[in-house]
């Protein structure tokens, strides 16, 4: 078995949802060694009171480059989103950072195999992910010929990718590797940001900051599956972990509970994608994390054989 770690990169506004998350991975996982959390600098503090002997908080200046800088929130009126400046790009936003230190923490992590979990996940049932993540072959999942060519977010980050790897044969529909904890492995991810270089001649944070537009799921996921010896290295399946809600529309807690009942026994983790605004509370309330019963979701067995209909929407990540 290979030594595992989770990861996540967050910041100040996802706190709640990383506080549910932080609960959920110390009430049901297993079978890791470390959990990284990659904050901006600013916001360290903030999360501090997450720190413990197997969560480690992690100020981004320790992964990005010396010439990618902070613009302070002080300087930053004239824009809504968080913003890094460089003499080398363009100005880089916070989602992009988010991509680039998931990378580098994937890359500087001690540990063979790593979990990616975004803030917006969450565990409700026991899991082992050094049984699932650690295993001789590094689970890849996929969502087989699901990106179309006129794909109006992942065909354009495809195509970024295809150029920052260096493929230059690309067909439609293409294979999706967007989801939700999803496992890299190290080794992998060093080889990948090597063929960034390779393709582009640049390092390859200042290759991800000039072009911007990509997926790092898609990115790993599409090196894997053109590399023959580092698929060999792999497990694909189609079959996720989490139950995902990748719709804008709110949910409420008859909603949330329908999710709950869809998942498969295989599921043990859930995604409310933070942009649909679904109240954290009415999450927390559902799964009763912070109940003295932490061991046991809020639905019964008898509520799980009352389904109601819910439909997983189409992934827009």
């Amino acid at each position: 078995m290979h030594s595992v770690a989770l990861l996540t990169a967050s910041y100040a506004k996802d706190i709640e949802r990383f506080s549910l998350l932080s609960e959920s991975i110390d009430t049901w996982l297993s079978g890791y060694t470390r959990h990284y959390v990659l904050v901006n600098d600013e916001d360290v503090p903030l999360f501090a009171r997450f720190a413990s002997e197997k969560r480690v908080i992690v100020p981004a200046s320790n992964y990005l480059p010396k010439w990618l800088w902070a613009l302070p929130p002080a300087l930053q009126f004239l824009s809504k989103r968080r913003v890094w400046l460089s003499l080398l790009s363009s100005p880089v936003h916070g989602w992009h950072i988010q991509q680039i230190l998931k990378i580098a923490g994937v890359l500087n992590a001690p540990e063979q195999r790593v979990c990616i979990l975004d803030s917006d996940n969450l565990f409700f049932r026991e899991f082992d992910v050094g049984q699932y993540a650690g295993a001789d072959k590094t689970p890849l999942f996929v969502t087989p010929k699901d990106i179309g060519a006129d794909h109006p977010l992942h065909g354009l980050w495809l195509r970024t990718v295809d150029q920052l790897l260096g493929i230059e044969e690309r067909s439609f529909p293409a294979d999706d590797y967007v989801g939700n904890a999803l496992v890299w492995d190290r080794d992998t991810a060093r080889a990948m940001t090597a063929a960034i270089k390779a393709a582009t001649g640049l390092n390859w944070v200042l290759a991800l900051c000039r072009k911007k537009k990509f997926s790092e799921y898609l990115m790993y996921g599409h090196f894997v599956a053109n590399s023959p010896a580092h698929l060999a290295m792999h497990r694909v399946t189609e079959d996720s972990i989490a139950v995902s809600h990748w719709d804008d529309t709110p949910l409420d807690r008859p909603a949330i509970e329908a999710m709950m009942r869809v998942a498969s026994p295989e599921q043990v983790a859930l995604c409310i994608q933070s942009y649909s605004s679904t109240s954290v509370d009415d999450i927390r309330d559902v799964f009763r994390l912070s109940s003295r019963d932490r061991r046991s979701p809020s639905l019964s067995p008898e509520d799980m054989g009352d389904a109601v209909e819910f439909e997983v929407p189409a992934r827009t990540r």
